[in-house]
């Protein structure tokens, strides 16, 4: 009987290959930097800018404690305390323009944040891409015309001597300019907010429609659910955790209301209805060189926005949410 053939040599150990990492061992730092170096490297640009044009302005903040001297500098300029802070608090301007600034960002989230969700759904629900993509085209447009055309735009609508009043007029009906209207201010920067923000808020509600599960939806319809219902139990649940998320990110923005936006139709209703921190801190810190009470202001919306957006994620987090990071016991 012939000898069976001798075993084939192992082949030798490769040293320089890369090994996965043992199941439950952490890779370093080192190495989860190499291994994601490409992404890294395409988020470098976008962790510039903020740094840039975000954090190291953050350091400008400490002109709310001086008494600031543009020609004496940062580091000349003699220290106050808290002054500029009991000065603003003090002003009526300020709790004026604080009501108002609040009064905006209330009608804003309530009647602006849903807008989005609801063209989005609706969007979602066409049937023909043909009408999809020409409808999305449309509302999408208004988002890249500056706020002083969409302005001006109103006001040939809505202005005195607009459409609106000469059709009423022409009715027999009381012209009204809405435009100048103190009371309506707050409703007319949502409506203009609305034309122009609301199909470019859709894009990230579209996304997240994509990424619920098809089956779901066709194991609902087997049970009998109909459309309200596969809505109710299906979309929106799919959809809670990016509403969460936006709705966090809206919080922190809830003090900064459109400042070009506002500064653009201040005049026709005057400050009493149409000052809001962000021209409140415009008028008192460039045009009245009035530094450190502006950057005091500034200070304080920074700070009850950071509030805002920490309160409300630990609140998503008791809902069973992630939010915008998770929380140290998640």
């Amino acid at each position: 009987m012939a000898d069976s053939a001798p075993p084939l040599p192992l082949d030798p150990p490769q040293h320089n290959a890369r090994r996965p990492p043992a199941p439950g061992r952490r890779t370093s730092l080192g190495q989860r930097i190499r291994r994601d170096k490409v992404m890294l490297l395409l988020a470098l640009p976008g962790l510039l800018y903020f740094v840039v044009f975000h954090y190291v302005p953050l350091l400008g903040y400490m002109v709310a404690f001086q008494d600031y001297q543009p020609y004496l500098g940062y580091m000349h300029s003699a220290w106050s305390g808290i002054t500029n802070f009991t000065a603003a608090f003090s002003q009526p301007a300020f709790w004026s323009a604080t009501a108002n600034t609040l009064e905006i960002a209330v009608i804003q989230l309530v009647f602006f944040f849903p807008v989005p969700i609801a063209l989005a759904l609706l969007l979602n629900s066409v049937v023909s891409d043909r009408v999809r993509r020409f409808v999305q085209s449309v509302v999408y447009l208004p988002h890249f015309i500056g706020w002083v055309i969409i302005v001006s735009v109103f006001q040939q609508i809505l202005g005195g001597a607009g459409l609106l009043p000469d059709l009423l007029g022409s009715l027999g009906l009381p012209r009204y300019d809405m435009m100048s209207d103190p009371d309506a201010f707050p409703w007319l920067l949502t409506l203009q907010l609305v034309w122009k923000d609301a199909g470019w808020g859709t894009i990230i509600i579209l996304a997240a429609l994509l990424n619920i599960d098809r089956q779901s939806y066709e194991a609902a319809a087997l049970d009998g659910a109909g459309p309200a219902r596969r809505l109710w139990h299906v979309t929106l649940p799919g959809l809670a955790p990016v509403i969460i998320l936006l709705l966090i990110l809206n919080l922190g923005q809830v003090l900064s209301v459109g400042f070009e936006q506002i500064l653009l139709q201040r005049d026709a209703v005057g400050p009493g209805a149409g000052e809001v921190l962000d021209t409140y801190v415009y008028f008192h810190g460039i045009r009245d060189n009035d530094w450190g009470v502006a950057a005091a202001v500034g200070l304080v919306k920074a700070v009850l926005g950071t509030a805002l957006v920490l309160g409300a994620n630990k609140f998503a987090h008791r809902l069973g949410h992630e939010g915008v990071y998770r929380g140290a016991d998640r």
